[in-house]
């Protein structure tokens, strides 16, 4: 429950709309537009925390109350692995998807799963989106470094993701997430290796880098026995604002590995529910102001050029921009197996 309530009451410190009581649920109804006029079934498969996801359903339970919305939530490899299953079967379980980078967008086009919409808040989006309208970016994921000041000074870490993979007196005491199972460690794992070479990965696996979850990595950096980790900057900001950790990010001096997550529609054809048009409603929410303020209370940041805030503690997304590691989304769609495979034949994974 404090989880749930912190996020809540940050969305409603975000959003800059009229000031009003809440309801018995901490959600403030009266500033948010009801859509009656959506119906039906809608599920979506996200690979979003299952905290903000919890909160999401609360907000979308009052902002659409006659539409059944039901949530999936996995890892990205989790999702695809789900969905390749479901296409033997020539239906998915879901209607939209929400995964951690657009590579995976691009696929499903090609396969030609997804539904096109035009939607009306394309024009505030600070981000590329498909200019036929089959995905678009609805939060962004930066992948940073962290490291607990309470026991390392910052000289005692490193400024970049070169330096993480190559700086001896961090060898043994570096930690990771998983790239075979997760959307924005893959994206990482294919800048770094298309920045450095695929030598990046022996470097990583000659500091006997740590594979494990982001929790994991994070209590590792409260104990000391990792002096630095590879994570998601949302991950440390959750940790900062609701435990009081002195836990902080690093922006690197390489480029911050920025990861667009975008939001598809299936089209009715293949998807659960056939409900395109209550998705493409949704879609809109999501992308608007107001569905925006849950994103940026999630400790993501905002899609759009016109939202005026920063998640908590995170420094501005324009800031975050100047220097970005860049990813090559086409190559990550069509390279995935090959770069998954290198990174497992030259880094120890621990047995799931």
């Amino acid at each position: 429950m404090k989880k749930f309530f912190a996020i809540l009451m940050a969305a409603i410190m975000t959003l800059s709309l009229a000031a009003c009581g809440p309801t018995q649920t901490g959600i403030d109804t009266d500033g948010l537009e009801i859509h009656e006029e959506v119906t039906g079934k809608v599920v979506i498969y996200t690979s979003m925390y299952q905290d903000i996801i919890e909160a999401l359903q609360v907000t979308l339970d009052t902002v659409f109350p006659n539409c059944e919305i039901e949530f999936f939530q996995g890892g990205t490899g989790t999702i695809q692995s789900k969905v390749t299953a479901e296409l033997e079967g020539g239906k998915l379980g879901c209607d939209i998807l929400m995964v951690a980078e657009p590579a995976y967008a691009l696929e499903l086009k090609e396969l030609g799963l997804l539904h096109a919409y035009d939607s009306p808040e394309k024009e505030n989006l600070a981000f590329d989106y498909d200019p036929e309208g089959y995905w678009y970016p609805v939060r962004i994921s930066n992948m940073v470094l962290a490291y607990n000041p309470d026991l390392y000074s910052e000289d005692e870490v490193a400024s970049s993701f070169y330096d993480f993979a190559n700086d001896p007196d961090l060898k043994g005491m570096i930690s990771m997430s998983n790239p075979l199972t997760s959307g924005t460690a893959l994206a990482s794992a294919v800048g770094l290796s298309s920045t450095y070479g695929y030598e990046y990965f022996d470097a990583l696996a000659a500091q006997d880098v740590m594979v494990e979850s982001g929790s994991v990595a994070l209590t590792k950096l409260e104990t000391g026995e990792c002096k630095e980790i590879m994570i998601l900057e949302e991950s440390v900001l959750k940790k900062r604002e609701e435990e009081g950790s002195s836990i902080a990010c690093i922006y690197p001096t390489d480029g911050t590995i920025v990861c667009p997550s975008p939001i598809m529609t299936i089209t009715d054809e293949m998807s659960a529910n056939a409900n395109s048009a209550a998705c493409e409603v949704i879609t809109d929410w999501f992308l608007s102001l107001e569905g925006q303020s849950a994103i940026v209370a999630g400790w993501m940041h905002s899609v759009r050029s016109d939202y005026p805030e920063p998640p908590y503690d995170a420094i501005p997304t324009s800031e975050i921009l100047k220097n970005v590691l860049s990813v090559d989304w086409e190559f990550c769609y069509k390279n995935r197996s090959e770069v998954r495979t290198e990174f497992e034949e030259k880094v120890k994974i621990p047995e799931s």
